[in-house]
């Protein structure tokens, strides 16, 4: 494709442009705070999970809470997000994110409670709702066209970074601090985010931006916490076919079918509904969710795996998970050069089945496993998730008119989201269920509990590992069958978690386009004279 001449009044004022990088490290930085936050907490689990005055004794329910809590406010939450952020200025929006998460930080750092931690998290949500879609946003209006995949390419290694920086410095933190210090550490980032973002950045807003959709907004969050409500419940209980944990799920099922019908028929929708009328789209979202779904869920037994029953620390855990982050952090950047190469198709197809392939070797590994096994999975995984997020993210963003940029971001980071808590409810049930199925069959170790004393075992590794550890040396054989159940559990959710990366795989092979020849000039001319509407 031949270069268009540059147009007598340049899309992006000559200033803005000359700071764009510095721009894009000041958004990044702000994305790290959004990231960094559930990386820390996956190291921190385990010490939370901890009875007072180590931890707050939360069950693993109250810990996929903990997780959930967030990422529901904040997936149910962007849409509103992003339509403010077009009517008052995305600058201002995103200032005042980064405020409320700095706040919700400090304060849930010093939750008495499980309930506490869960309502401050919601809070932190709250925030980073303001905070990531509007990061994109920017990013599209300081960027030519011709830029922008480069730019979300390094926009998308900056969740590898997090990923990366999150593990170690929660495990430093607690290997010297207590559990709360892991939330306490965002407030600093918060307050140099926001002076930078006062110096850096510039504002924008769409001028035509439309109206709020309340209903549609209430309608996604009472339908998603319905859902994952009722998932997690049943997964706690070990049992999905009680009347409450399905009538909750269908509820939420009920209450997400209106929500679709009502945006269909409404004149200012959250969501509209035609855009995934368009299969490259479609297909790109589904990844993204599918992607996060399998990686979420996995990433959440990885912490009990490597801390119970290989006996790491948290620091040693953070790293461990190093090699994942770093892959992503290479990678991402660079994986438009291999879509030049050899086309989006393939580049994503392939990175879903590597990505597959690493969640089902979970299943060699065992309570004496080499732990260099364990790294090499782990990197590869990432290899594989820097080549489907970088790709997936520009055609999301390129598949719409760039009016609707905004529009495209925010269905984006929903849809990773809303993927990644029901990765976690729904795996996380999985394994909660297995682990305590396959826990009540070593009936000859329970024997020696107290009934109230067994069901509570039975709620995860850790709190078995709880009570064997008040029974002393006579709790020998309990501990064996924690780690043997569980490693049980984990082997079975890591196949779920690779069955979901190839469906997955085959969406993105169906749909994606392959190698896209070059689009003509005009074409390219005309798409630069659209303003960006996100």
């Amino acid at each position: 494709m031949t270069t268009p001449a540059a147009p007598a009044s340049p899309r992006i004022p000559e200033a803005v442009h000359r700071r764009r990088w510095a721009i894009l490290g000041v958004l990044m930085l702000s994305l790290l705070i959004v990231v960094l936050d559930n990386s820390i907490l996956n190291v921190a689990i385990k010490t939370i999970s901890t009875p007072a005055p180590t931890g707050l004794g939360a069950t693993q329910s109250e810990l996929e809470w903990a997780i959930n809590a967030y990422t529901l406010v904040f997936a149910g939450l962007l849409f509103t997000a992003g339509l403010l952020g077009d009517r008052i200025g995305r600058k201002k929006v995103l200032i005042g994110g980064l405020v409320v998460f700095g706040i919700g930080s400090a304060l849930a750092a010093e939750s008495g409670t499980p309930a506490q931690l869960i309502a401050f998290r919601a809070a932190m949500g709250l925030g980073a709702a303001f905070v990531m879609p509007a990061t994109l946003a920017v990013l599209m209006n300081v960027f030519e066209r011709e830029e922008q995949p480069k730019a979300i390419g390094i926009w998308a290694g900056g969740v590898g970074l997090a990923i990366a920086i999150g593990p170690i410095t929660g495990g430093l933190l607690l290997d010297h601090f207590w559990w709360g210090s892991v939330f306490l550490v965002n407030v600093p980032i918060v307050i140099l985010a926001v002076i930078l973002m006062l110096a850096l950045v510039p504002d924008s807003k769409d001028p035509k931006p439309g109206r709020i959709d309340l209903v549609g907004v209430v309608l996604s969050i009472v339908g998603l916490v319905l859902l994952v409500y009722g998932i997690i419940k049943g997964g706690d209980e070990g049992d999905f076919t009680g009347p409450k944990v399905l009538a909750t799920i269908v509820a939420g099922l009920v209450v997400l079918a209106a929500f679709v019908l009502y945006e269909k028929r409404s004149d200012h929708p959250s969501i509209d509904i035609d855009y995934f009328k368009n299969k490259v789209f479609s297909a790109a979202i589904a990844a993204i969710a599918l992607v996060f779904f399998a990686l979420m869920g996995v990433t959440f037994f990885s912490v009990f795996y490597t801390q119970s029953v290989r006996g790491y620390s948290p620091l040693q855990t953070g790293a461990l998970m190093l090699p994942l982050a770093v892959a992503q952090l290479i990678f991402a950047p660079r994986a438009r050069i291999v879509v030049e190469k050899i086309g989006v198709k393939a580049t994503t197809t392939g990175g879903l089945v590597l990505l597959a392939g690493m969640l089902a070797a979970f299943t060699i590994l065992d309570a004496d496993t080499p732990i260099w096994l364990l790294e090499i999975i782990f990197f590869l995984m990432g290899t594989g998730m820097a080549h489907v997020m970088t790709p997936t993210s520009v055609v999301i963003m390129q598949a719409l008119p760039r009016e609707k940029a905004g529009s495209a971001s925010a269905l984006s980071n929903t849809f990773r989201q809303v993927g990644g808590a029901l990765g976690i409810a729904v795996l996380g049930s999985v394994l909660s269920t297995t682990y305590r199925n396959g826990l009540e069959s070593h009936t000859d170790k329970l024997g020696m509990l107290p009934a109230g004393v067994r069901d509570a075992a039975g709620a995860s590794i850790e709190a078995t590992l709880g009570v064997a550890e008040k029974l002393g040396p006579r709790a020998q054989g309990l501990v064996t069958a924690a780690n043997d159940s569980f490693l049980h559990a984990m082997h079975v959710t890591a196949l779920w978690g690779a069955a979901i990366a190839l469906l997955s795989a085959v969406v993105t092979g169906l749909f994606l386009p392959g190698r896209t020849p070059a689009a003509p000039a005009a074409r390219s001319d005309e798409q630069e004279k659209v303003g960006t509407g996100g």
